[in-house]
């Protein structure tokens, strides 16, 4: 692979215009790609096979119609007053214009809904009056007939005695068919009078039933209580993941255009997600700070400014190229982004390291096609098995069984195999371009009389042991809120405080309560279907079992199948979708038998994803962890020709993970430094949060781990002492590796502040877990461990040396052949105290 690199190099470097022109053509047909082929993106995350997932499925096969998206549109006035009759007209007539909007199937008026409601309440009192008028009336005439069958039984019974006294003549048989005549008329009146009961009755449960329906919903408002805030309904004709950004854009125009005065409307995430955007000013200020620690390191503007233009083609071919596949498959917005900040950072690493290789022969006199030729085969070789650990680790995360999260690892896999490609191609062909402008103009004329490699003394043991002790401890307290860790999937609360999906969330939770921002869609699924005759019993019956239930404050019947053995519900929680009581909510309506038995219920909405999501990527995250420590020890080991190195570097990407996952969860759901680091309202962490850090930040950290450890090996080969070896190794890469760290720091820092909730947190983990990994790790703790174990630090067992290949990582067999400058005899350097 070296020899290759090497030859690679030097063609690149004597034929940069064949290269340059392929990469423009490579991000032209991209870009292309993204433009004729690309769809929409998705906040929606789904898994299929999840409760949730087979309920929404159903629903779509059940009710069809109910299947389009939804989103909401939160009116408020601006000095919290009731909305006028004005202001009412004006919101209806721009909802009017809404429901006109190519891809919108109808709008719910809120004002016409509680009208309706209004007047449905006023109806049911009269009903109600009606029935007890009625019962009054049935009462009176009972008492009438009652009266009158007293009167005919003593008519009879005066009869009956003159009969035994005088017995049957005309004259008792003709009063006998008179009174016969009288008692028929007497059980024709109640027997009509029984009907009329019974028909009241049944009203009047058709009344109960109504009045109970709509005391279970009295929580579902459209409008406040104060009239100075509306939630009005915007339902699409297209699931989620496909309605067209210019249909959103028609909703919000429509409505800003025709709102009226002293009155704002806020969006839901559904409503206001709109195109995708990979950078914002954020991120362009972590690559300002990439840049500023480049100039620094490098000394001029050319050279830092060779890393930054390579990650920008780097990062533009694979963004580009992923998103044109967005109209094929569905994907998340933030995979494209993910892989555009992986593709950035790791862009400038990789170039970094070929650039830091190529400047030193430079300086030691080797000719310029002659240097970027060696430092591709050299570091080059380096970042191709680098960048092949982090794919590797990437696309593992199609073993847990995810598509979303497996997509996600193949688009980030992808950019850094862009940007693997961008550094032993496009790097050399810009170094040949540049020539000798790549050093600073105070050291392009001058050339080092030899190479000289220099041997620093070995650190002390009791530096060695404080090393331990204190990078230790401070993963480990770090680590320490990992124990209490709740994953969930983003809110409109995760939103920028600033953002119209946030004031649209909490203007809600303000005005309704917080569980209208996270309704649960309850299905009850019934052994046989019920007459049209006894739903609204039934709904009413079902509707108050889960009305009974602990944290739920209102339920509402949405819908039924054509033979309604299928009930839908809905349900308001008392808490947000996010909050612990909701979660249980969920579990218990899951565990919830419909009428004692006769049936069961069945759970969707965002909380009940939120649950089997996090389920889900819990189950697969150990065995997804086992294979990357597995992948970690295989791979080090014939790195490295080493069992303790391989060890100490697991355990310290173990111990790093762990920390990150802590600093993550004290920040973003405990709401620690959350003014610092834009929390708006702390709670779950991103539910794939932790399989996505794994995979990454072990691909990171290995870059590291060999960037260092290569050195440390190295000069053990070369016959330095192992613990002299170690400072060596260490004092030759530290430069670099620290520039490096600050540089993936700066980027992944910079995404911090993005504008997508889930990529905020991913920013931040993979920001702390390179600092802790990098700073802590790397280069304290595992220096210090590898000098405590002297020789034992490289002891491979002998029939475990034969079988695995020599992988010659550092391309140091490729320097014998293609020497440079002729070396020096080592000269000892004191050891830092």
């Amino acid at each position: 692979m070296a020899e290759l690199l090497y030859r690679l190099g030097r063609f690149s470097a004597r034929r940069a215009s064949y290269v340059i022109v392929a990469w423009v053509l490579a991000l032209g047909i991209a870009v292309g790609g993204f433009l004729a082929f690309g769809g929409t993106l998705s906040e929606n995350i789904t898994i299929p096979g999840t409760k949730t997932q087979e309920v929404t499925d159903r629903l779509e096969q059940e009710l069809p119609a109910a299947s389009g998206a939804t989103g909401r549109v939160v009116f408020q006035t601006e000095d919290g007053s009731a909305l006028s009759a004005d202001q009412q007209a004006a919101i209806s007539g721009a909802l009017t214009q809404v429901g006109d909007v190519d891809g919108v199937v109808q709008t719910v008026d809120p004002f016409a809904t509680e009208q309706q409601r209004a007047e449905q309440a006023a109806q049911l009192d009269d009903g109600q009056q009606q029935v007890e008028d009625g019962r009054a009336q049935l009462d009176a005439g009972q008492t009438q007939l009652d009266d009158g069958q007293a009167q005919l039984d003593a008519a009879q019974a005066d009869l009956d005695a003159t009969v035994e006294q005088v017995g049957e003549n005309a004259q008792t048989q003709a009063a006998q068919e008179q009174l016969d005549a009288q008692q028929a008329e007497i059980d024709s009146q109640q027997a009509e009078l029984d009907e009329n009961r019974t028909t009241l009755e049944a009203q009047a449960t058709q009344l109960e039933d109504g009045q109970a329906l709509l005391e279970q919903a009295a929580e579902i408002r459209m409008v406040s209580t104060d009239g100075s805030t509306a939630v009005a309904t915007v339902v699409f004709s297209e699931p989620q993941q496909e309605i067209a950004d210019a249909t959103k854009d028609a909703v919000i125009a429509t409505v800003d255009g025709d709102l009226p005065e002293g009155v704002t409307a806020d969006y839901s995430t559904e409503i206001a997600q709109g195109a995708i955007s990979l950078g914002g000013a954020a991120e362009a200020i972590g690559v300002l700070v990439a840049a500023i620690v480049l100039v620094v390191m490098l000394g001029t503007l050319v050279a830092a400014g060779l890393p930054l233009l390579n990650a920008l083609v780097g990062v533009g071919v694979a963004a580009a190229g992923a998103m044109a596949f967005s109209g094929a498959v569905e994907m998340t917005s933030v995979t494209p982004v993910l892989g555009a900040m992986l593709g950035l950072a790791v862009g400038i690493d990789y170039t970094l390291f070929i650039l830091n290789r190529h400047r030193r022969q430079l300086r030691a006199g080797m000719d310029v096609h002659e240097s970027v030729a060696l430092a591709n085969g050299t570091s080059g070789n380096a970042v191709v098995f680098a960048g092949t650990t982090v794919l590797i680790a990437l696309l593992g995360l199609n073993l847990t069984g995810i598509p979303f999260l497996g997509l996600m690892g193949t688009v980030a896999a992808g950019s850094i195999l862009v940007a693997v490609l961008v550094a032993i191609t496009l790097t050399p062909a810009m170094l040949g371009l540049l020539g000798r402008r790549i050093l600073p103009r105070r050291q392009r004329e001058v050339v080092a009389a030899h190479h000289e490699h220099v041997a620093v003394a070995p650190m002390r043991t009791g530096r060695a042991w404080l090393s331990i002790v204190i990078g230790i401890g401070v993963l480990v307290v770090i680590a320490l809120p990992y124990g209490s860790l709740r994953l969930g999937l983003p809110t409109g609360s995760s939103e920028p405080a600033d953002s119209t999906q946030f004031q649209a969330y909490d203007k809600v939770s303000q005005a309704f309560g917080e569980g209208v921002n996270g309704p649960l869609v309850v299905v009850a699924d019934l052994t046989d279907g019920v007459s049209e005759d006894e739903l609204a019993a039934t709904q009413a019956q079902i509707g108050g079992q889960l009305f009974a239930q602990d944290d739920v404050v209102a339920v509402a019947p949405v819908g039924t199948n054509e033979d309604r053995s299928v009930l839908v519900f809905q349900v308001i929680p008392a808490e947000g979708p996010d909050s612990e009581s909701t979660t249980e909510l969920v579990h218990e309506l899951r565990a919830l038998e419909v009428d004692g038995g006769e049936g069961t219920f069945a759970v969707a909405g965002s909380a009940s994803a939120n649950i089997d999501i996090s389920e889900k990527l819990a189950d697969a995250l150990p065995v997804y962890l086992v294979v990357v420590i597995g992948l970690s020890l295989v791979i080090l080991v014939a790195v490295f020709r080493s069992l303790l190195v391989p060890i100490v570097a697991t355990g310290g990407f173990v111990l790093s993970l762990f920390a990150s996952m802590g600093a993550v969860t004290a920040v973003y759901q405990w709401g620690w430094l959350s003014d610092l680091f834009g929390v708006t309202n702390p709670g779950p962490v991103l539910s794939f949060l932790p399989t996505l850090l794994v995979g990454i930040l072990f691909g990171l950290a290995m870059d590291y781990q060999l960037f260092l450890t290569s050195g440390m090996r190295e000069a053990y080969a070369h016959g330095s002492p192992s613990r002299r070896a170690v400072m060596e190794g260490l004092h030759a890469g530290r430069a670099v590796v620290t520039a490096a760290a600050i540089i993936m720091i700066s980027v992944f820092g910079g995404f911090m502040f993005s504008h997508l909730a889930t990529i905020r947190p991913l920013g931040f983990a993979l920001a702390i877990g390179v600092l802790l990994d990098a700073f802590l790790v790397r280069m304290l703790i595992m220096p210090a461990v590898l000098h405590l174990a002297g020789d034992g630090a490289w002891w491979l067992p002998r029939w475990l040396d034969r079988i695995i290949p020599d992988i010659d990582v550092e391309g140091a067999k490729l320097e014998r052949r293609h020497p440079g400058t002729p070396g020096a005899e080592p000269r000892e350097v004191p050891a830092e105290a």
